[in-house]
C-alpha cells in the first residue's frame, strides 16, 4: 500500500510530506523439527550435512520445537547445539520463552504460533492520520488483476543467481548453471540443462522436468535427493521428477 505525497501547512510553515511504500517480500527458510532423542537427531543432521554441504548455504533456518517439547527434550541445549553448527538461525517455534532460557530468548526470537497473527485493522483515528484528512478524498481502488500462476524466464540462470515463485510454476528458457537455485511452489520446467538446486512443491503439488539432468540437488515439498542419492543412469537425460508415498521417482521424459 501507499501514502502519497502531501502538502501541509503546520505553524505557518508550509511542508512535504513525502509518498511512503510499504510492500510485502517473502523469503524462503529451512524448518528443522528436532526430535528426542536430540543427541541421535543433532547426529543424524551431521552425516546429512556432511552428504549435501549445500543444502544450508546461506539460507535462513527457523526451528520447530513442538516435537522436542511434547516429547521433553532439552530445547535450550537443542538450540546451542544448533547454533554451535552456525546455521542462520533466525527464529524459533513450537516451546515456549521459559524453554528457550533467558541468555537465548534474547537472541533467538519466538515467532508466533501458526494462526496467531491478526489482520490489520484500520480504525478511523488511524484512517485520518493516513491522508483521508485535509480535504483529500481518495479515489476509488481499482480491482488488482490477478496474480499470474506461472514465471517465465528466458534466459539462463547464472551461477549465484536464485529465482523464486511460490505462486505457481517455473519456466527457465535456458539452463541453469552449478550453484544456481529454482524455487517453486508448483511446478519446475527447464528446457535446457538442470545443473543446480531444482526446489519444486512448495504449495504442496509439483514436479520438476528439464531437457537434460545434471543437477546437484532435487526437491519436492520438502523431500530431496542430492547428487550422492541420484542415479547414474539419468544423468545427461531428460527427466521428469515427481513425489509418490514420500519418495522421489524419476521417469524418461519423452
Amino acid at each position: 500500500m501507499t501514502r502519497r505525497a502531501r502538502t501541509v501547512y503546520r505553524n505557518g510553515v508550509t511542508e512535504i510530506l513525502p509518498a511512503i511504500r510499504l510492500r510485502g517480500r517473502s523469503f524462503m527458510a529451512l524448518v528443522l523439527t528436532p526430535e528426542a532423542p536430540a543427541e541421535a537427531w543433532l547426529a543424524a543432521l551431521d552425516r546429512e550435512r556432511g552428504r549435501a554441504p549445500l543444502i544450508f548455504a546461506n539460507r535462513p533456518v527457523i526451528i520447530d520445537f513442538s516435537r522436542l517439547y511434547s516429547e521433553g527434550g532439552d530445547v535450550a541445549a537443542t538450540l546451542a547445539a544448533l547454533e554451535a553448527r552456525e546455521l542462520r538461525i533466525i527464529g524459533v517455534e513450537g516451546a515456549p520463552a521459559e524453554a528457550l532460557g533467558s541468555e537465548t530468548w534474547g537472541r533467538t526470537p519466538l515467532l508466533p504460533a501458526l494462526g496467531a497473527d491478526k489482520p490489520l485493522v484500520l480504525t478511523e483515528a488511524n484512517a485520518r492520520d493516513s491522508g483521508a484528512d485535509d480535504g483529500e478524498t481518495a479515489p476509488p481502488a481499482e480491482p488488482a488483476p490477478p496474480p499470474p500462476s506461472t514465471l517465465l524466464v528466458d534466459e539462463p540462470v547464472r551461477s549465484g543467481q536464485t529465482i523464486f515463485f511460490e505462486r505457481g510454476d517455473v519456466i527457465v528458457v535456458g539452463s541453469v548453471a552449478w550453484g544456481a537455485e529454482i524455487i517453486a511452489g508448483g511446478s519446475i520446467h527447464v528446457y535446457g540443462t538442470l545443473r543446480g538446486r531444482a526446489i519444486a512443491g512448495l504449495a504442496g503439488e509439483g514436479r520438476i522436468f528439464c531437457r537434460r539432468f545434471e543437477a546437484e540437488l532435487v526437491a519436492i515439498d520438502g523431500y530431496y535427493q542430492t547428487t550422492e542419492d541420484l542415479a547414474e543412469a539419468w544423468f545427461g537425460k531428460p527427466v521428469q521428477i515427481s513425489l509418490e508415498a514420500g519418495a522421489l521417482r524419476f521417469a524418461p521424459l519423452d
